[in-house]
């Protein structure tokens, strides 16, 4: 509850207002406790002074296997711990397998300790050397690869590219962890975003459009997998569409990102608002299609129905990131 006090002048230049009580309990702030006082734009944001070491957690994994023990992990590593134990009255050999599975999917961890009753993994990366511009912008560099290679490899029939579409997945969803773990360390201090150099609006837009990203990589593994599916190349009139679709879908996605970070705001709206233009072209070209594959065999004009609705959706997500990116470049109140 938001509680209002009088600013008062002591010493006839120097500003004071007093601190609730319960607010200082809670945080063990006394008399002599040093405090800091964060600007942003036209307020000021109050926090006790930490003393530094790492963040320090728990879990109780007792019953937990599978993929519900890997999403503990990960959850833990994005709430922002840099030492976690994963506790039991016995860890079994599969939930150990499970852990350092997921600790070697993310970015900077690793187990550092294993007894009977706990497996410690940690953080090795320093927080303040990550850069949520970095992580996002290799994000956008991968997922748009994947997409090209896709649809490269089912036209060309590829199956060892499409192999390897699928498995590059796994870099961009690491690398939106690390933006997902940056992003939540901003809400929780003031000085995350100092570090980075960013207001935490900012990496709110970043951490949006960082999971549009990731939503593209999602589809282009899953035309991968259509595409090993389907039996030789496509009719050369659908590959010649199917390869318009993904050139249209990429360009709203690049020019949406590059609205993102555009420095100039009226550069950042143009950009933004030719995405977003571009992306009800595309609905209309994916209609087509559909029309076009309605004189193939059903069960192979299903495939590629699922492939044209999924570049059609990285174009939507592309669509999203310019959304953004306008809000960013609007007036603030």
């Amino acid at each position: 509850m938001a509680e209002t006090r009088k600013v008062q002048v002591t010493g006839g230049s120097t500003f004071t207002v007093s601190i609730p009580k319960e607010w200082a309990t809670e945080n063990d702030v006394e008399a002599g406790s040093r405090v800091q006082f964060h600007p942003e734009d036209h307020s000021l944001i109050l926090t006790p002074v930490s003393e530094e070491g790492r963040t320090e957690g728990s879990l109780d994994v007792a019953g937990l296997e599978g993929e519900e023990l890997r999403r503990a992990v990960m959850t833990m590593y994005v709430s922002g711990f840099d030492v976690i134990s994963f506790e039991a009255d016995r860890i079994t050999t599969d939930q150990r397998r499970e852990i350092r599975q997921a600790a070697q999917g993310l970015v900077g961890l690793e187990v550092l300790e294993e007894t009977a009753d706990r497996v410690v993994v940690r953080d090795l990366l320093d927080s303040s050397e990550l850069s949520i511009h970095n992580a996002v912008d290799r994000m956008r560099l991968i997922a748009s690869s994947m997409l090209n290679d896709a649809v490269e490899a089912l036209a060309a029939s590829d199956g060892d590219l499409a192999r390897d579409v699928i498995q590059r997945d796994d870099d961009v969803d690491r690398l939106y962890m690390v933006v997902s773990r940056i992003f939540r360390a901003t809400l929780r201090s003031p000085t995350a975003a100092e570090e980075l150099g960013l207001p935490r609006e900012v990496c709110f837009d970043y951490h949006s459009s960082a999971r549009q990203l990731e939503r593209v990589a999602d589809h282009a593994t899953k035309i991968a997998h259509l595409s090993l599916e389907l039996e030789g190349v496509p009719p050369e009139e659908v590959a010649a569409s199917l390869q318009e679709l993904h050139d249209a879908a990429a360009e709203v996605i690049e020019d949406a990102m590059a609205a993102l970070v555009a420095e100039e705001n009226d550069e950042a709206i143009r950009l933004a608002n030719g995405a977003r233009e571009r992306v009800q072209e595309i609905d209309a070209s994916a209609r087509e299609i559909d029309e076009l594959l309605r004189e193939l065999d059903p069960a192979r004009a299903q495939l590629l129905g699922l492939i044209v609705d999924s570049l059609s959706r990285s174009a939507d997500y592309g669509g999203n990131v310019a959304e953004t990116a306008l809000q960013k470049a609007a007036p603030t109140p």
